[in-house]
């Protein structure tokens, strides 16, 4: 190793380094002066054993809560979904895969997820632009604005779209004393109104993550490009969309994974008529009491999930898209 690694295991060797040329002494005799009983490599790697013992003695606490209240419910719940009364059985999953109500549950939920996450980097990439780029009290206001969904219920804001959207709701009769419309339109309970009230929710979780890669963005690179002769799509397309990609990968994440979960919005918002994986495991619980059936449903949705993390660090690792590399 180093002299400047040995150094910073042992302070009176780097002091005697630095006023060496005063002193007259070599490296050499002062590392036989400190050390006469042994190397510095060992000392160095004692040094280092010890620091990863600290480490590791930190860390156990949180691995035991993450083992606690995360590994064993997900091994419970493996567990169960081999289970059918006191007998192992793997009904459960050959049912996933021959019955179509499944296939059609699990299509819908990605579809929905899909559309989702599409439609949040469409409206979510322009808010979190202008917070970006604006100056810092337009740009408080804006990421204020975005930011308050979070401080009301998802219980709250789901029936807040259904008063909107219901046949007499403030949209149906707007439209109809305007003239315009005849007749109401069926805009609550179906696929519609559930991606609206999932987009709502769902848009901050897109935004933020933009807004923090495209404010690591220099204005430089965008004035370059416009002046040197870039129209501005082909700005945005050459210079701005690669390097905020990292944003968008990690609220794409996000709002896809969240939203493969979902399941108070689509619930209320599509009448029964929508069904997403979270409503499938209710009613196998609730109205079947299969929680061999139920499990089985998560923990196929649970691989999904994993498989979706391991083909996009395929693409961009993680560690890139938080920023640690």
């Amino acid at each position: 190793m180093g002299g400047t690694r040995k150094a910073a295991y042992h302070p009176l060797l780097r002091a005697f380094k630095e006023q060496k040329g005063t002193v007259g002494m070599s490296t050499l005799s002062v590392e036989r002066d400190i050390a006469p009983t042994g190397s510095i490599e060992q000392a160095i790697a004692k040094a280092e054993r010890a620091e990863q013992r600290m480490y590791l003695l930190l860390f156990v606490p949180a691995l035991m809560l993450v083992l606690l209240f995360l590994g064993l419910p997900l091994a419970i719940l493996a567990f169960q979904s081999f289970r059918e009364g006191d007998s192992f059985t793997l009904m459960h999953y050959a049912r996933i895969f021959q019955e179509q109500i499944y296939w059609r549950t699990y299509y819908d939920t990605l579809k929905i997820s899909v559309i989702v996450t599409l439609l949040s980097i469409v409206l979510g990439f322009p808010l979190a632009y202008a917070a970006a780029v604006a100056q810092r009290g337009w740009s408080t206001l804006i990421l204020a604005l975005v930011m308050l969904p979070f401080w009301t219920s998802v219980l709250v804001r789901t029936y807040a779209w259904l008063v909107v959207l219901q046949r007499r709701g403030i949209i149906n009769t707007t439209l109809l004393n305007l003239g315009i419309i005849d007749q109401p339109l069926s805009l609550s309970h179906n696929f519609a109104a559930v991606l609206i009230g999932m987009l709502h929710v769902m848009l901050p979780f897109m935004v933020f993550p933009l807004y923090a890669a495209i404010s690591k963005i220099p204005t430089e690179l965008l004035q370059a490009g416009h002046s040197l002769g870039g129209s501005p799509a082909y700005v945005f397309r050459r210079v701005l969309l690669p390097l905020s990609a990292p944003g968008i990968i990690a609220g794409s994440m996000l709002v896809f994974i969240l939203s493969l979960g979902f399941y108070l919005t689509p619930e209320l918002l599509g009448g029964g008529k929508t069904i997403m994986v979270s409503s499938l495991v209710q009613r196998n619980v609730e109205l079947y009491l299969q929680f061999g059936a139920a499990s089985a449903v998560a923990m196929v949705l649970l691989l999904t999930v994993i498989v979706i993390f391991w083909a996009v660090d395929r693409v961009l690792p993680v560690e890139k898209i938080v920023g640690m590399r």
